[in-house]
């Protein structure tokens, strides 16, 4: 009898991190090496944010909360779905968890019975087949590639839903392709959902205020409010403010679902620390000015990369409206062989190769759940950035 659970064997540890973790293993022998695969801001943690949690320690709030969170902090959350996204809730309707990792873990694992269906588009992010199944659903892939922008398509995602359906998880925009969901998207897809009342709908809005070029933001619930009921709105302030570290996340929803998942956070983390929580009031109910230089920034980076990926021999890439990655195709070099005599039969050979080669760290298509292409965060220095694309075209340049 193995003291490993069965139910681990049919998830892997996460991708993403796994690529980081490598990175700095060979950062830290010696090697040059640029790391693009983390999904985090390089940007510091606004100071005002940084200030509110060191007076909440100061002023001794170093306790336990209560499970969904402090009270203070839930209402912030419900006043900025309000004047945000015109979606209103109540403090019993949200629940604050330790990043959205966590609140999406919960949400499935207090939802989910065995075999029920969750359609999740492909591409991905790779955490949540992992989740469903750790939850004893079963991940339902529609992929949707870039003749269609990356987007989820309303007959696609007629075709997909059974009886058994029980989620539907929307991302936008979107981790790894930057792609985001229009209000006019997002209603076709939500007259699919309105003939099938059995399906709810899990969005996750972690890089709303990451958007470009005049992109307007849009959630379900606001965009059909017939939804709102069968609708979970996750969000956080992981990204949007640079405070990944402080493990943050937020989930609103029906009632009956939020006290499903707080029973479920009660025998876990409890909560999440009081001081992120503190932080986290800060950031919601403080200046967000400093978002326009960081997004000029990121616009400017993502323009670059774009720019300088589609110069790369076998690669392309559109230009995405929000967060801070790309998803170029690699196709182009699917076939080819390297200096040394590999051949690159995968994106999953691209990348490897691309590491041992020239020092780029990016992260495989494959772990997304759509080939052939690699994601870049240009979440890191300019000219970084730049350096990272000269390297990626002489890589490309020397297959043959």
């Amino acid at each position: 009898m193995s003291i490993v659970a069965e139910r681990l064997s049919a998830i892997k540890p996460s991708p993403t991190l796994a690529v980081t973790t490598k990175a700095a293993e060979l950062k830290a022998a010696g090697r040059d090496i640029i790391g693009l695969g983390a999904g985090e801001p390089d940007f510091d943690t606004p100071d005002h944010i940084k200030q509110a949690a060191i007076a909440a320690i100061e002023r001794g709030e170093t306790k336990y909360t209560a499970v969904p969170g402090t009270a203070a902090l839930r209402k912030a959350i419900c006043a900025k779905l309000k004047r945000e996204n015109d979606l209103e809730y109540t403090i019993e309707e949200i629940s604050v968890g330790c990043g959205g990792k966590q609140t999406i873990y919960n949400a499935l694992m207090a939802t989910l019975n065995p075999g029920e269906e969750v359609i999740i588009p492909a591409p991905y992010w790779v955490s949540y087949p992992d989740i469903a199944l750790l939850a004893g659903g079963v991940p339902v892939f529609v992929p949707s590639g870039p003749e269609v922008g990356f987007k989820l398509q309303p007959a696609d995602l007629e075709r997909a839903i059974t009886p058994k359906t029980k989620w539907l998880i929307l991302n936008s925009p979107s981790n790894p392709t930057g792609v985001a969901y229009s209000a006019a998207d997002l209603k076709a897809l939500a007259e699919v959902l309105l003939k099938h009342p059995h399906v709810w709908v899990m969005t996750d809005d972690m890089y709303e205020h990451l958007v470009y070029d005049g992109f307007k933001f849009a959630t379900i619930a606001q965009v059909e409010p017939k939804l709102k009921d069968r609708t979970l709105t996750l969000n956080g302030v992981s990204k949007s403010f640079a405070m990944t570290g402080w493990r943050v996340g937020y989930v609103a929803g029906p009632v009956a679902v939020i006290k499903a998942i707080n029973k479920i956070q009660s025998q876990s983390t409890t909560h999440t620390s009081s001081i992120s929580q503190a932080a986290a009031l800060a950031a919601l109910e403080g200046p967000m000015d400093f978002l326009v230089e960081r997004n000029a920034i990121f616009k400017e980076r993502r323009d670059l990369v774009v720019r300088m990926i589609n110069d790369c021999p076998g690669l392309s890439v559109g230009t995405p409206e929000g967060a801070f990655y790309v998803y170029p195709s690699c196709a182009g070099v699917i076939g080819k062989t390297t200096p040394e005599g590999k051949l690159l039969e995968t994106d999953s050979d691209f990348v490897a190769a691309l590491l041992e080669s020239e020092g780029v760290a990016a992260v495989q298509g494959v772990a997304f759940g759509l080939s052939p292409y690699f994601r870049i965060s240009y979440a890191t220095a300019t000219a970084t950035l730049e350096d990272a694309c000269q390297r990626i075209r002489r890589f490309c340049e020397s297959l043959r």
